[in-house]
C-alpha cells in the first residue's frame, strides 16, 4: 500500500460506546433538545445523529421515526420536575428577599424556556401536564420556603406560589418587557411591599367586622368575606 493509498483512505467509522436502550435514548433526546430549540421539525434525523455522535440507524433503532424523538425532546424540556427541584433546593434560612428572588429568577427561566419550545415546534395549545404533576405540588413547595418566614407574611404561605408566578410569566413576555422592561430587583420589591408599601393599621373590611389585629388576619378575613 503506498502513501497515496493511506492519504486517500475513508476514516474509520466510530462505534458510538455501548449503553442500554435507556441510556441510549436518553443521549439521543438530550442532543436533540437545543438542536429543536434552534430549528424546531426541520431538524434532520442526520443532525440529530451527529450531535448524539451515533449512525443515523441508531436513532430509528432507538425511536423508529424522528417525530417521535421530537415528541421525546419536547416532553423532556417541559418536564416541570427539575424546576422543582430547584425550587426545593433553595435554602429555606436565606433572607426573605433572597428566597423571592431565587423564586423568581427560577421561574422566568422555566417561562422563557417554554415559550421558546412551543415557538419552535409551532405549539399553540397549552403544554400537557402529566398525571401527579399538577400546580398543587408546585404551590406547596414554596410555601415551605417561607415556612421560617410565617411572622413576616402578609398572606398565606399557600398563596405566595400564585403570585409569583404571574409576575414571573407576565414579565417573561418579550413584548410585554420591549417598551418598558421590569428587572428582577423591581419585581422582588413588588412582591415583597406592593405598589402602595405597607398595608394600613386598621383597614376597612365594608362589611362592619372590626379590624384584624394583623395583615395576615386580613388578608384571611377579607378572603372569607368575599366567600360570603
Amino acid at each position: 500500500m503506498t502513501k497515496t493509498d493511506v492519504d486517500t483512505e475513508p476514516p474509520a467509522v466510530r462505534r458510538a460506546p455501548a449503553m442500554s436502550p435507556e441510556d441510549r435514548r436518553a443521549q439521543i433526546v438530550d442532543a436533540t433538545i437545543p438542536l429543536v430549540l434552534a430549528q424546531g421539525a426541520a431538524v434532520t434525523s442526520k443532525q440529530i445523529a451527529e450531535a448524539a455522535g451515533v449512525a443515523e440507524g441508531t436513532v430509528f433503532r432507538a425511536f423508529g421515526d424522528k417525530d417521535a424523538v421530537i415528541d421525546a425532546a419536547v416532553a423532556k424540556y417541559l418536564d416541570p420536575e427539575p424546576l422543582r427541584a430547584a425550587l426545593r433546593g433553595i435554602d429555606a434560612s436565606l433572607p426573605l428577599e433572597s428566597k423571592v428572588r431565587q423564586i423568581i429568577m427560577l421561574l422566568q427561566q422555566r417561562f422563557q424556556g417554554v415559550f421558546a419550545m412551543m415557538t419552535a415546534v409551532g405549539m399553540r395549545e397549552r403544554p400537557p401536564v402529566a398525571e401527579g404533576t399538577g400546580r398543587n405540588g408546585y404551590a406547596q413547595i414554596v410555601a415551605d420556603v417561607f415556612e421560617q418566614d410565617a411572622g413576616r407574611l402578609g398572606i398565606p404561605a399557600g398563596r405566595i406560589a400564585p403570585f409569583l408566578r404571574a409576575l414571573s410569566f407576565a414579565t417573561s413576555l418579550a413584548p410585554f418587557q420591549a417598551s418598558a422592561p421590569i428587572d428582577v430587583d423591581e419585581l422582588v420589591d413588588l412582591a415583597l411591599h406592593g405598589i402602595a408599601g405597607a398595608r394600613p393599621a386598621s383597614p376597612a373590611l365594608g362589611n362592619g367586622s372590626a379590624a384584624p389585629s394583623n395583615q395576615l388576619d386580613y388578608f384571611t378575613e377579607v378572603a372569607s368575606s368575599r366567600k360570603n
